[in-house]
């Protein structure tokens, strides 16, 4: 029995016009149950029908047609072989990213994306090279390699907010890769009531979905993502304290991103903070089985190379060896300083030091207050050492906020006129030679009695009112 499946193109076919065996010209499948038949009588023109399953019984093939033939659409054919050699292309060419994009990388940035993070299936890997090795460089042709291999169509790239802009710039100008940034709007007006399953590819700020739970859960629920990769990645960090982990709410971001999807990387210039178990709890974002539970030193110790890459500046070469940027040395250089130049050092220094005596005197009880002034008037001679200008600066806005608070102490002084019953006190405000009257209010408003000695030493009593950068003088 002759079934549709067999009447192919050029098959000579009767059953179909009485008496007449007709040429098959075209076949077109409706659904699995019809086909749409365009034929041709001999000795007429070109006519069409549909037949169905119920009328394979009449139909016979007295010759049967060519299972291929070379009268299909040919642009169409152009477009599918094309489709196929690029799906293949990196079989043939290993660096496909670097040929199609407008970037010229560094050995470094080739190791790192074709030997390091691209034979890793998933990956979960830290990139941590020095700044200036160019991780968004790397990052775009990691992307590219994974479209090109059919391994990527959906990606997420979270960063700062000052770095947004950037990254969509550097995608798009270096790799014609088009991301779009997570706005508000985006949210408000998404169409499916998720902005994460509106887009394939998509960048987001850090402190948006940090604070907010709400997108969180939408980025839970949303398809999962082929490629998430985190800039700045040391900012979703925790920490011990007390015995117990504190987690931030980045960090929760961070383990909710590694949840949402198959390639997981993070990138930052400094992942490590100098202690070795808050290092562990940054790593389990990319693997919490390995990096479960606190780290103790001379206990156990948690490989991290395999997940893993940092190359210092003095490590970056060119390809003819060279190094990237030029050794770091530090060391001292004295030069000797003019006559002005040494007469503004002692004054600053002279000035520094009287006042450091007056915060010995006044502040002996509260440490902590004295350990401040002595702070902002270590200041001074930093900003001193920095350059003229900037000592000038700082002790002009010092003067105008020791005016300010020497007119207001004046003004409370003819405050007094109005009935305030106060005990007057005389001090030198600084080496200026700025005096002042400071009034410090004893009662309210009522009749003047007679002065009286006070029951508390007026030094007590300064200490009371005055604040480390001037007088404060309270009713």
């Amino acid at each position: 029995m002759i079934t549709l499946e067999d009447i192919k193109n050029g098959a000579s076919v009767r059953g179909i016009v009485p008496g007449y065996p007709v040429e098959v010209v075209s076949v077109e499948w409706i659904g699995d149950q019809a086909i749409n038949l365009i034929y041709r009588v001999q000795g007429s023109g070109v006519a069409e029908t549909t037949l169905y399953r119920d009328d394979q019984a009449r139909i016979e093939i007295d010759t049967r047609g060519r299972a291929w033939s070379f009268d299909a659409d040919g642009d169409l054919l152009r477009l599918v072989t094309e489709a196929n050699r690029i799906k293949l292309a990196h079989y043939f060419d290993p660096y496909l990213a670097i040929h199609t994009s407008l970037v010229d990388p560094l050995p470094h940035q080739i190791s790192a994306v074709y030997g390091e993070m691209l034979p890793r299936q998933p990956l979960r890997f830290l990139l941590a090279d020095d700044p200036g090795a160019g991780k968004t460089i790397m990052a775009g042709l990691l992307i590219k390699e994974l479209i090109a291999r059919s391994d990527l169509e959906r990606c997420l790239v979270v960063a700062p907010g000052s770095l947004v802009e950037q990254w969509q710039d550097e995608l798009g100008e270096k790799f014609g890769l088009e991301f779009d940034i997570l706005t508000r709007d985006m949210i408000e007006n998404s169409r499916s009531g998720n902005p994460f399953n509106d887009r394939n590819r998509m960048i987001a700020r850090l402190d948006v979905l940090a604070r907010n739970d709400d997108l969180q859960e939408k980025l839970a629920q949303s398809t999962e993502w082929d490629l998430i990769i985190c800039d700045e990645a040391h900012r979703m960090s925790a920490t011990y304290f007390g015995g117990e982990a504190k987690y931030t709410k980045r960090y929760r971001l961070g383990q909710r991103l590694g949840e949402a999807c198959r390639h997981f990387l993070l990138m930052s210039a400094t992942p490590h903070n100098g202690h070795e178990q808050d290092f562990q709890l940054f790593m389990a974002l990319l693997d919490g089985d390995r990096f479960e539970g606190r780290f103790r030193d001379g206990v156990h110790y948690a490989d991290s190379g395999d997940m893993m890459r940092r190359l210092t500046k003095e490590e970056l070469l060119r390809f003819n060896g060279r190094p990237l940027f030029p050794e770091r040395r530090a060391y001292t250089v004295k030069y000797d300083l003019s006559p002005e130049e040494a007469a503004l050092y002692a004054a600053v220094t002279e000035y520094v030091r009287n006042e450091m005596n007056r915060v010995q005197r006044f502040a002996a009880e509260d440490g902590k207050k004295r350990n401040n002034v002595g702070f902002a008037l270590q200041i001074l001679q930093r900003r001193l050492a920095s350059s003229p200008a900037a000592i000038y600066q700082s002790l002009k806005r010092r003067r105008e906020r020791l005016e300010s608070e020497l007119a207001e102490a004046r003004i409370y002084v003819r405050g007094k006129r109005a009935g305030f019953v106060c005990q007057r006190i005389s001090c030198r405000t600084s080496r200026n030679s700025v005096r002042m009257k400071l009034t410090i209010l004893k009662t309210g408003f009522q009749q003047r009695p007679p002065l009286q000695k006070p029951s508390i030493s007026w030094r007590s009593r300064l200490r009371r009112f005055r604040g480390w950068n001037g007088w404060r003088l309270a009713f």
